[in-house]
């Protein structure tokens, strides 16, 4: 009898221990930032020491891309695990959850897994006022607040687009911001976490997306921001499918132009605007892991950074993301993972962010029968030297494709025209070699791995 009691109380101890040890998830995303950031370039101007502070307790990703270069089917497909081209969600417009009725969100994977799921901001696409969050996937949400616009637009350009389509000084105070309120109820939960069950965290910052709009510490000792290197007639080599595809947003371009022309100094304002709202998305992170630091769970928590896609500022004359080149689809990302990833550590594989679903069920030890289009990455971070076959692929509008590897980028759209660009010797893809004869051979091989890369089984099979 003694021994038996003995026996149980041991297995209880276990079980206790077992309970206790599941690792919490602190999970932040941030909604247009690009790789501009002194995270991804060490000469930037744009600095970000609390995303690089992150980074030196983990592993940052130098080469990793996003899935799709607009909010709606980028966010969709990194919460789902599944590419546009399996699930059908390929515009910002597009109704995920009826396209996806019964596919778990990885938010309800940790619900089902006993985690108390919370979240605050831009974690699911805010078109129609919200109407694109999962209530699902959360026990608890903070929703995004609307925007705090000012009577009238900043930049002194109500012809150049919505009010959206603005940047400047704006508010005084920090605390009336959206991306305040959001890191707000994080902290909340951070001093007080779940103390019966794990937490997954979820914290949407909304900045640096337009509106530009930046309180006045950010915009205070602003330093120089280079405006983007320009090749006159950059898009003289572009192909049919690049032309069609980026004809609805050529206005944003060619609309800058004509009121830096009008206003003076409206291009370089814009670039400053984009800029401060990087460095106050910055220390919305560092606000967060300051809490996370004092927290009583801050040695058992893996923390995930990434940002839905890139941005350009003007970069081969565009404006905007909705593009498959690289500055539109290079994101930061970061995961640190006590006890699996070294401090510091950069892997320089080209990943894009299928891997993050996938990673963080394994990270976690959740169910690991869920089918997704991406593998884990838990190799990479163990040892970010390890093999890895997976393409890095990026989708924007059905058809219309971008792989991503070590020296090249291949871009193939919807009617079969292409580009390509040697990153070796062309980062700004300035030369479109996809039409000279002796790139046959590397493009056979790039077309090869984005069908490899876009082969998914039916819809039906991963909606779980």
């Amino acid at each position: 009898m003694i021994l038996r009691t003995l026996l149980l109380l041991a297995f209880a101890g276990t079980a206790a221990l077992a309970k206790e040890a599941k690792p919490n998830v602190l999970f932040i995303v941030i909604d247009d930032m690009n790789d501009s950031i002194s995270l991804l370039d060490p000469k930037s101007p744009i600095k970000t020491p609390n995303i690089e502070r992150l980074a030196k307790r983990g592993m940052s990703f130098s080469r990793a891309y996003c899935i799709s270069a607009a909010c709606n089917p980028s966010r969709v497909a990194t919460l789902t695990g599944l590419r546009p081209s399996t699930s059908g969600v390929y515009q910002n417009a597009s109704d995920w959850r009826k396209a996806l009725p019964k596919r778990r969100t990885i938010m309800q994977q940790f619900q089902a897994a006993g985690y108390a799921v919370r979240g605050a901001g831009k974690i699911f696409h805010h078109k129609l006022a919200g109407a694109f969050h999962d209530k699902a996937s959360f026990d608890d949400f903070l929703p995004m607040a609307p925007q705090n616009m000012p009577p009238k637009k900043l930049n002194k350009a109500p012809e150049y687009g919505s009010r959206n389509t603005d940047w400047g000084v704006w508010p005084d105070n920090e605390k009336d911001t959206i991306d305040f309120r959001t890191t707000e109820y994080c902290i909340r939960n951070l001093k007080n976490p779940p103390k019966d069950k794990p937490m997954f965290l979820a914290a949407g910052i909304f900045k640096p997306h337009s509106p530009f709009y930046a309180p006045p510490k950010y915009h205070e000792n602003l330093p120089t921001i280079p405006k983007p290197k320009r090749l006159e007639n950059d898009w003289d080599d572009l192909p049919s499918g690049a032309n069609a595809l980026m004809k609805r947003t050529k206005w944003f371009w060619n609309g800058m132009r004509k009121l830096d022309q009008k206003i003076p100094g409206s291009y370089q304002n814009f670039i400053d605007a984009y800029a401060a709202c990087c460095l106050f998305a910055d220390a919305q992170v560092g606000r967060l892991l300051d809490a996370l630091d004092q927290s009583p769970i801050a040695k058992n928590t893996i923390v995930v950074l990434w940002s839905d896609h890139g941005f350009h500022i003007g970069e081969k004359d565009h404006i905007e993301k909705f593009a498959l080149w690289e500055k539109a689809n290079h994101v930061p990302f970061i995961i640190a993972a006590p006890g699996v990833t070294k401090p510091g550590s950069r892997c320089e594989q080209p990943v894009d962010l299928t891997v993050l679903y996938p990673t963080l069920m394994e990270l976690c030890r959740l169910d690991a029968k869920t089918k997704c289009d991406g593998p884990s990455a838990v190799p990479l971070l163990r040892d970010p030297d390890a093999l890895w076959p997976y393409p890095a692929i990026s989708t924007y509008g059905k058809g219309n494709h971008a792989i991503r590897t070590k020296h090249w980028r291949y871009i193939r759209y919807a009617d079969g025209s292409e580009e390509l660009y040697n990153h070796d010797y062309d980062p700004n893809e300035w030369t479109n070699l996809a039409k000279q004869p002796a790139m046959v051979p590397t493009l056979s091989k790039l077309r090869a791995r984005i069908a490899l890369g876009q082969a998914a089984e039916p819809v039906s099979n991963l909606r779980r």
